[in-house]
């Protein structure tokens, strides 16, 4: 295997680890409004991703910075071509940042609501958007002989794309409601479960449709096996939270998000950027990537610093792992 191929494999995993993160902190950012009937219940949602929200993003940092390094031409035209959804990404990142810091430093009920909306939408947003995103780049979007993007913001809107999208933001909400109830004690946990099932349902349907659609137009033998095994972890994942094994149905939501990235980096390669115009004009992992010198001394970076970073934030995890439900909220917190 070359450099090339093993940094691609390197992104699917950064990618990875990021949806898994992110996805159930996005997915409690939602249930902020569809599962917290009161401001103390918003608090405990709230409080379970507190401590290891932004850690998560850092996933994203890496991921964008790895492509940038590794794979310069995908990064140019994917940024440049995406530009308006990454940017609407990012704004919601920095909103949603601010939402969770500026919450409760004032008492005004119109003050904690605002910020309290502003969580909500900037956890939809990017749950929705991502899976837009990744529905283009599988699917191939206009890219012309010089490596540009010429098409325009209506191209990324197409049906595949589309449901994508409904994809990554039922499945991350799913997985947010699993995380909900596996990190909270009392009438919230027991709600949690029952949101979850239902979306879990929904998720179901809407993944076997992406994921069948993916697999006729661009998929092949190891496509194919990462799809059974993100169908059959999602079904178990929805069994599990439905006899109350909320660790188990954690775990499982976790593999199906893992499945679902490796098949859509197992259709691409060895494109990392198929041209809708003509097949010739694909970004791949040989035309787009870095010097081999340059992706070798990532190598020995990336092998250094990456489990001390993975031990940090397993620690993290670790620390904060205790339920908490209302009856933790002081009376007068914000």
């Amino acid at each position: 295997m070359e450099l090339h191929d093993v940094w691609f494999v390197l992104i699917a995993v950064l990618w990875t680890g990021y949806f898994f993160l992110e996805g159930f902190d996005f997915g409690v950012g939602i249930l902020t409004k569809l599962l917290a009937r009161n401001r103390p219940e918003r608090r405990v949602l709230i409080n379970t991703i507190g401590p290891v929200w932004d850690g998560n993003e850092v996933w994203l940092l890496t991921a964008g910075g790895a492509t940038f390094a590794a794979f310069p031409d995908w990064y140019a035209t994917l940024f440049s071509g995406f530009y308006l959804p990454l940017l609407l990404i990012l704004v919601c990142l920095i909103v949603r940042g601010v939402a969770f810091e500026y919450r409760h430093k004032r008492d005004e009920e119109r003050w904690q609501t605002n910020w309290e909306h502003a969580i909500f939408w900037t956890s939809l947003l990017p749950a929705l958007l991502w899976g837009i995103a990744f529905g283009n780049i599988v699917r191939g979007v206009k890219i012309d002989a010089q490596k540009e993007y010429v098409g325009n913001i209506f191209d990324l809107l197409n049906p595949y794309a589309l449901l994508g999208g409904l994809v990554t933001l039922t499945l991350f909400t799913f997985h947010g409601a699993v995380f909900a109830a596996l990190k909270t004690l009392g009438d919230i946990r027991v709600r949690a479960r029952a949101l979850a099932l239902r979306l879990g349902l929904l998720t179901a349907a809407l993944a076997l449709a992406f994921l069948t659609w993916t697999q006729v137009s661009r998929g092949d033998g190891a496509s194919l096996v990462a799809m059974l095994v993100a169908v059959a972890a999602l079904v178990g994942a929805v069994g599990a939270i439905k006899v109350g094994r909320e660790g188990w149905s954690f775990a499982l939501s976790g593999v199906t998000i893992g499945a679902v990235v490796a098949m859509l980096f197992l259709a691409l390669f060895p494109n990392v950027m198929p041209s809708s115009l003509n097949e010739e004009w694909s970004l791949t992992v040989t035309n787009a990537s870095s010097s081999p010198y340059t992706l070798k001394i990532m190598t020995w970076c990336a092998g250094i610093s990456a489990p001390l970073v993975m031990l940090y934030q397993g620690w993290t995890y670790w620390v904060f792992r205790k339920r908490i439900g209302t009856q933790h909220i002081a009376v007068d917190a914000h």
